[in-house]
């Protein structure tokens, strides 16, 4: 296949549609339950808030707004999912035309990126990891569009933008660190509008009802992030070996990345040009955000989990493109389109055979099946509907999900409440450990799959 009589805006539209019809239905036919985290989101997307006990809330939004769509359809999480992976890529295609005159090393850019697992493996979970890529995306494309253009609209959305993706996931600061950087830069070589100021605006427009959440609720968010990377547990070896598995991880995981590359560039032809604004940017929106991780980790001995870094490399395909672009041969990419399929193929069908092969993984969780019996048992005893499923994310939050009612949902493991007063206009189910419900029970209890179910309703 010769990749330079290809139509470019047909062939983009083409991939994204693929990538989102394969995405869709890999997970759709493959797997029983949804998996962890979306249920999670969709457990605290019942109750709308300004955020919630691990993270801010816009992933929660996001679920809830389609469950008001599709209902307990679990294709459309998969499809909800691909719609902010495919919109990050094509966001991604838009801005590098900024930076190529020939169109396919645009298109180019965005097919390396299927040699990243986070963009096609791991993306059918829909978390606030995936929830970060378009407003990533967008807050490059923006800022980007100031600082070349210094229009007041561009300013605004970048502020915008930049805020939805601090409410997605609060990561998202690494990035903003590394454009502040490149600001300041510009700053002392007096090259930057005090303009891009603007964009503080709409940023805190956006962030306030939350930062007011976070006060009220005691910083729990903060406090979860701190301990779901272990920088609690004081441990000097955490310092070294932390930021080190975390670099090898990286690199692991962008070896098909760079294969691809590889048979992409038939001489390695490198020219930098540190005044190059182009490149200076680039530079800084790819490998900084990256080095504060390392940095985090090798200064709190954090332990970097690998998806946290999922939005981190959406413009690897841009940079390393416009780096070695002298040395691409556009009539020698047979290699590269060949390997590009075999990716592109081979993901989906190795996601299918884990996911039929292996029974013990949350996505095997009978959740609807119990959800069913459940349903049974309230309908046999209660007059009055479900409002209201208590317990931890994953069991009620299945049953918020999959009742017919679509209850709310309410983590009371650390609140100690006497179902006997509790004030709720309408039935509700408590679910956990067995042996404690038991004693607290006022209502109908019985167990299922190794948990406690408690009813209180209007007795028939």
């Amino acid at each position: 296949m010769n990749i330079k009589k290809i139509d470019i805006n047909k062939a983009v539209i083409f991939f994204l549609f693929a990538h989102l019809f394969i995405w869709t239905l890999a997970p759709s036919i493959s797997n029983t339950n949804l998996p962890l985290d979306t249920i999670e989101a969709l457990a605290w997307g019942s109750n709308l808030e300004w955020g919630y006990s691990k993270h801010p809330p816009f992933s929660a939004w996001s679920v809830e707004f389609f469950y008001q769509l599709f209902n307990n359809k679990d294709w459309a999480y998969y499809f909800l999912s691909q719609l902010f992976v495919v919109s990050a890529l094509f966001i991604v295609f838009e801005f590098s035309k900024d930076f190529f005159k020939n169109k396919i090393f645009c298109l180019i850019s965005i097919l390396l990126l299927e040699g990243i697992y986070f963009h096609n493996f791991t993306t059918p979970e829909f978390n606030v990891n995936i929830s970060q890529m378009p407003f990533w995306a967008l807050s490059v494309l923006f800022c980007w569009k100031g600082l070349k253009n210094n229009k007041y609209s561009d300013w605004l959305l970048f502020g915008l933008f930049a805020g939805l993706g601090v409410l997605s996931k609060y990561l998202f600061i690494y990035l903003l660190a590394a454009l502040d950087i490149f600001f300041i830069y510009l700053i002392f070589n007096k090259k930057l509008n005090y303009k891009v100021f603007i964009s503080l605006i709409a940023f805190l427009l956006v962030l306030i009802p939350h930062l007011f959440w976070l006060i009220e609720n005691d910083y729990i968010t903060i406090y979860y992030a701190f301990n779901r990377a272990g920088v609690e547990n004081l441990n000097f070896l955490n310092h070294l070996t932390n930021p080190f598995i975390f670099l090898g991880k990286q690199i692991g995981m962008l070896l098909p990345f760079f294969l691809m590359l590889f048979f992409l560039i038939s001489k390695f032809r490198v020219k930098l040009d540190y005044k190059d604004k182009k490149f200076l940017f680039l530079l800084i929106i790819n490998l900084l955000p990256i080095i504060f991780m390392f940095l985090t980790s090798l200064f709190l001995g954090a332990k970097i989990r690998t998806m946290w870094m999922t939005p981190f490399y959406l413009f690897f395909g841009v940079f390393f493109i416009y780096i070695f672009k002298n040395g691409i041969d556009l009539k020698k990419t047979k290699n590269f389109i060949s390997v590009f399929l075999i990716l592109f193929i081979l993901s989906p069908l190795a996601y299918l055979y884990v996911s039929f092969s292996q029974d013990d993984k949350r996505t095997d969780f009978p959740g609807k099946k119990i959800s069913n019996i459940v349903q049974k048992k309230w309908d046999e005893n209660f007059y009055n509907k479900i409002v209201l499923v208590a317990g931890d994310e994953w069991f009620a939050g299945n049953l918020s999900y999959h009742l017919k009612s679509r209850p709310k949902w309410d983590n009371i493991s650390n609140k100690k409440i006497n179902v006997k007063l509790k004030n709720i206009e309408g039935g509700f189910i408590i679910t956990g450990n067995s042996k404690t419900l038991l004693k607290i029970c006022k209502g109908f209890y019985f167990e299922l799959e190794k948990q406690g179910i408690c009813m209180i309703g209007t007795n028939k």
